[in-house]
């Protein structure tokens, strides 16, 4: 952990986008450059997949049990897909912003939302958005050999994920990766000097005048 991270709050840094628009790419950029940055580990009730370790890749619970974890308020978001529910546990985030950690989230703008109204203050949002449409299509077509009907599928749930780009702090435009990367990390950094995250300033700026 950097020098600075036992004297300011935490940063959860929530990165949204379509599919195809490079999220998980830029995603795990930022995790191997900065230290203080960890990704938020979600619980699911998705059945575990070989090699899946439980606090590691997920946490892995029930139906029952994540319904209660529900109820009981221990999620900060959650949502449901596929017939699987997926939801980010209260407890280690807040752990982690406490200490100086900052938290990455890949979550989507339903996501977002719910963790900015449990969080407020601590989410710093940025939408992913592609160069055009036409790119985003052969971005999709070159993941997978999909049909024209998944395709099309695709690019309907990129729309409607595109249409939320209003929900969020800041909008980066994935037309280059690494300047993308750079980017984002500027905004990360940013979020880190706000005078709100630095409790200790007072105290630094009330010796500094009286020197």
């Amino acid at each position: 952990m950097s020098s600075d991270a036992v004297t300011r709050r935490g940063v959860c840094l929530v990165l949204a986008s379509a599919p195809g628009v490079g999220k998980t790419s830029v995603s795990r950029a930022l995790l191997e450059m900065e230290p203080d940055l960890s990704l938020s580990i979600s619980a699911t009730t998705r059945a575990r997949r070989p090699g899946e370790l439980e606090g590691v890749h997920y946490f892995f619970r029930a139906a029952a049990e994540f319904d209660a974890m529900v109820e009981r308020g221990e999620l900060l978001e959650h949502a449901r897909f596929l017939d699987r529910a997926y939801g980010t546990p209260r407890g280690p985030v807040e752990a982690a912003l406490d200490v100086g950690r900052d938290v990455l989230f890949d979550i989507e703008w339903q996501g977002h939302l719910q963790l900015r109204g449990k969080l407020p203050g601590d989410v710093v949002g940025v939408h992913l958005l592609p160069p055009s449409m036409a790119e985003l299509e052969r971005r999709l077509r070159g993941r997978a050999q999909e049909g024209e009907a998944e395709i099309a599928r695709r690019l309907e749930i990129a729309r409607a994920e595109i249409a939320h780009w209003t929900d969020f702090d800041h909008v980066v435009v994935n037309r280059d990766f690494d300047r993308t990367v750079a980017e984002v990390r500027a905004i990360l950094h940013a979020a880190r000097s706000t005078r709100a995250r630095q409790p200790w300033l007072a105290g630094f700026v009330e010796g500094l005048l009286k020197t």
